[in-house]
């Protein structure tokens, strides 16, 4: 395999965990990122409340993860054109906008009563606009902080959001115990979103470096361009492999889209476990994320990230199999803290590698294969909880994720090969070393 690096500290320099966070754009940005991940958080554990309460039904649960992911499958691509093309801080503003509307829409139709297909179609809406906005999020970083600073910046954006997805599932446990609906947690979402706009125009992104497109090429932005995200990544072992990783462990170990399931049916300990079981994962997480961003880089990234998808579909079986409160909170917290070290390898790798001017593009390829999946994987764990119970389907889960650990460590030799994480290098800089 080539080296493959970027521009790092120099030798022997110590190790800044505050790195990306001395940049004044990337705070404002940590700022609103983790004000919107609460209020993102919160609509998440309100919706699967309050679809479970109404219907008792596995599969009704399951669809509202095929509701949020249709809209990320159809409009991932193009929305990463459109984030190589045009301001990407501005695109990310417009999809908080339509995060906002949808919020205040799915509040009304909490107070209403509204039928399910409403809920549904709202929840659509949201998913567009999370599809206009992510590949611009994603892309957006890489002009905040400097190449050196990426991997410091991927953990902490991994810990806005964990710690959001801890404090939000807490909250809105308590909230809904009280009131018995999500109607004021789809509130603070649109707030949320209306925040983040605010934190997002005080940022000061770098301009996008946009190479010359060469003799044939497609016009950047144009249909026929949106085809090279795919291209490239195909063409990226690294990039491929940690990303097909990450997309089975979640769309086969997606335990926590039943967890309303386990909290009422199974383990009996209502809305306020529920809170707690929901932030678990998070919990786990945030932890993780804490000792990856203050502590060593890692030596040996690519057996690192496979343990740590094992310990994913071990930590999944645990839950699925535990009768005990306590051990399925223990379970959350370890596949939180696993899939975490995912997270961050994968994030790091993908901005480390990927040319400016195709950072909206590789994002929506990223977004399709990670962000569906999750939805995609409720969607799975709803249907084979209908066939064959929640447990069942929990376990098979887990033990189809050991199984893709296996497969890809097999397929790809790169990522058993992949070291420190510091020594990667963009296409195109390997014999310049």
């Amino acid at each position: 395999m080539p080296a493959v690096t970027s521009p790092s500290a120099p030798p022997g320099a110590p190790h800044d965990p505050y790195a990306a966070l001395r940049h004044a754009s990337f705070r404002w940005f940590f700022v609103g990122g983790l004000v919107s991940a609460l209020g993102s958080q919160v609509r998440t554990v309100a919706v699967g409340w309050d679809v479970y309460a109404r219907t008792g039904s596995a599969l009704a649960l399951g669809t509202v993860g095929l509701a949020l992911a249709l809209p990320v499958i159809l409009l991932a691509l193009p929305a990463g054109a459109l984030a190589d093309r045009y301001p990407r801080r501005t695109i990310l503003m417009l999809g908080q906008i339509g995060t906002a509307a949808s919020g205040a829409g799915l509040a009304w139709a909490a107070h209403v009563h509204a039928p399910l297909g409403v809920v549904y179609a709202l929840l659509v809406a949201t998913a567009a606009s999370r599809a206009l906005g992510w590949p611009a999020s994603q892309a957006l970083v890489a002009g905040l902080v400097p190449a050196r600073d990426f991997a410091n910046a991927a953990t902490w954006r991994s810990l806005y959001w964990q710690a959001a997805a801890t404090a939000g599932p807490l909250v809105a446990g308590l909230v809904i115990a009280r009131t018995g609906s999500g109607a004021l947690l789809y509130i603070v979402d649109a707030v949320a979103a209306l925040v983040f706009i605010g934190c997002l125009a005080r940022t000061r992104p770098r301009p996008v470096v946009r190479a010359a497109p060469a003799d044939g090429a497609p016009t950047p932005g144009s249909w026929a361009s949106l085809a090279e995200g795919i291209r490239f990544v195909r063409a990226q072992p690294l990039i491929l492999s940690t990303i097909s990783l990450d997309m089975a462990a979640v769309l086969f170990g997606g335990a926590t889209a039943l967890l309303p399931i386990f909290a009422r049916d199974v383990l009996g300990v209502g809305a306020v476990g529920f809170g707690w079981m929901r932030a678990m994962p998070s919990l786990g997480a945030l932890a993780m994320g804490a000792f990856l961003a203050a502590g060593p880089p890692m030596r040996r990234a690519g057996r690192t990230l496979l343990v740590s998808v094992a310990a994913f579909g071990i930590a999944t079986i645990v839950f699925g199999l535990s009768r005990s409160f306590g051990v399925s909170l223990a379970a959350l917290f370890v596949l939180g803290a696993a899939d975490n070290v995912s997270v961050v390898i994968r994030g790091t790798l993908l901005q480390l590698l990927t040319p400016d001017a195709m950072r909206g593009r590789v994002a929506a390829v990223n977004a399709i294969f990670i962000g569906t999946s999750n939805e995609i994987g409720e969607f799975e764990s709803g249907v084979t909880a209908a066939w064959w119970g929640a447990t069942r389907a929990v376990v098979v889960g887990g033990l189809m994720t050991l199984a893709v650990v296996t497969a890809t460590a097999m397929r790809w030799p790169q990522l058993r090969a992949l070291g420190r994480l510091a020594d990667v290098r963009p296409p195109g800089e390997e014999d310049d070393a």
